[in-house]
């Protein structure tokens, strides 16, 4: 990671520049206090002006220009990585700016992206696109005497090339795609259908190498003489994508809690149990604080806390439900609660994909070869809709707080749900965690084959490296 850092003296045009490499942006103000020559380039009286650029990309160019009233404007033009993925053969090739498509409940947004075709390949024939979803409900090894535990969907589909609409809108990036790889360069535009469910994978166990169940989503382009015609291997390239909903920009007001009683047999009095969260929608990676009330008007004691946050699925295919534990914790602080005591604590989990590998039925937000991978989010409906109209596979989130009360009171629990999401785009959290996310991508792709710089138009390539076939009877 290298950090960029402008110093200027506001009564001087002199402009000192540093790389700070391994510092980061958080140590330059202290590098600098240190450093004499800094120091000494300070007249008295002056004002020192400090600029931090933090830079997680391939190539980053800033540029730094004096005015007349000794500001200094920085510009910087950071690399964009584009996904790329050919055919077997190496005649049609994908090329799309991103893999995370998102759902914003009223819309979501389009895939789109650039196919390029070696037009003496195509003789007179046409290349389609398919926009395609997969939802597999059981497990492949089952999968016996033609009984199959998938459903695969078509979601959308047109000709690419010859391009039906020659006037469609292209957005950015497939303007300066098309711009870059020439005249054999077509642009394609696909859109979700309403309603249809978000990108979920349920982890599965070390031994297991079948596909895992979830809903997955991917793009075909395909050479054909029609679009219903046998589709070939050869000719056949795919991406797998993902469809993620965002937490809203507004994390409301509410205060989720419940509160609950338990009453003994042959015993007066009862025990309250009260659980507030300190909101209602987590981002990943965040702390769920739960603060537990106990008033114990009974005769029995509460020996032992158990705090758990639960994840809930629900495979509306086949109507089947489950909970695992993601988080959890087992504390004997402040116990027993004796009759008439009382008890309020602040307790702290945090619900984490890593905490949880190669534990069977975890639901994960989508997963990608080589790329960390949230928990999956909760599955968000539109206003006046329930989550039991939602399909594919649907998630949601508690805290549960149970509370032992030795061998004859048994045990008393509630549930507290809330929402965990992803940070809307644009907000601070967001940008933080595509940083860390673009600066770790970056270092795991340093120095690998397929991964690679346009110098001219500051285009990042990550190429899908696949077998090419090179015997003269695939090419046709």
């Amino acid at each position: 990671m290298l950090t960029f850092v402008s110093v200027s003296d506001e009564e001087s045009t002199t402009t000192m520049c540093y790389i700070l490499n391994p510092f980061s942006a958080s140590c330059c103000e202290t590098f600098l206090k240190i450093l004499p020559l800094f120091e000494k380039g300070i007249k008295a009286g002056g004002k020192r002006h400090l600029t931090v650029f933090s830079a997680n990309v391939a190539k980053v160019f800033v540029t730094e220009q004096r005015s007349g009233n000794n500001n200094i404007n920085e510009n910087m033009v950071v690399s964009v990585k584009v996904f790329k993925k050919a055919t077997p053969n190496g005649k049609v090739t994908f090329y799309l700016g991103r893999r995370d498509f998102i759902d914003h409940l009223d819309y979501c947004d389009p895939v789109d992206g650039v196919v390029v075709v070696d037009p003496d390949y195509l003789k007179n024939r046409r290349v389609f696109g398919q926009l395609v979803t997969t939802y597999r409900y059981g497990r492949e090894e089952d999968e016996v005497m033609g009984v199959k535990f998938s459903k695969e969907l078509i979601l959308c589909r047109e000709q690419i090339v010859p391009i039906i609409n020659p006037n469609m809108e292209m957005t950015p990036m497939q303007e300066k795609l098309v711009r870059k790889l020439g005249q054999n360069a077509h642009p394609f535009t696909f859109h979700f259908p309403p309603n249809s469910p978000s990108s979920v994978t349920l982890q599965q166990d070390g031994d297991d190498h079948g596909k895992p169940l979830g809903v997955e989503y991917n793009i075909r382009a395909y050479v054909a003489d029609s679009e219903d015609d046998r589709q070939h291997k050869r000719s056949m390239v795919s991406l797998v994508i993902k469809k993620l909903q965002y937490a809203p920009p507004n994390r409301g007001q509410r205060l989720p809690s419940s509160l609950v009683s338990k009453g003994f047999t042959f015993s007066n009095g009862k025990i309250t149990l009260e659980v507030t969260l300190d909101r209602e929608i987590y981002y990943h990676g965040e702390k769920v604080a739960a603060t537990v009330q106990i008033t114990n008007n009974s005769k029995k004691s509460v020996k032992l806390i158990k705090c758990y946050i639960v994840q809930h699925t629900e495979i509306t295919m086949v109507n089947a439900q489950f909970s695992k534990h993601v988080a959890q914790l087992e504390t004997k602080e402040g116990c027993p609660i004796t009759p008439g005591a009382n008890l309020s604590k602040t307790f702290y989990l945090i619900p984490l994909a890593a905490n949880n590998k190669d534990r069977h039925g975890i639901a994960l937000d989508g997963h990608l070869k080589d790329e960390d991978v949230n928990l999956a989010s909760s599955t968000l409906v539109q206003e006046g809709k329930s989550t039991g109209d939602a399909c594919g596979i649907v998630i949601s989130y508690s805290v549960r707080i149970k509370l032992n009360c030795g061998t004859l009171g048994g045990e008393m629990q509630t549930d507290v749900p809330f929402k965990l999401l992803q940070p809307a785009p644009g907000s601070v959290d967001k940008k933080r965690s595509n940083a860390m996310k673009k600066m770790k991508s970056i270092e795991q792709h340093r120095n690998v084959k397929g991964y690679y710089q346009d110098d001219d138009d500051n285009i990042v390539f990550e190429d899908f490296a696949k077998m090419r076939m090179n015997n003269v009877d695939m090419m046709d």
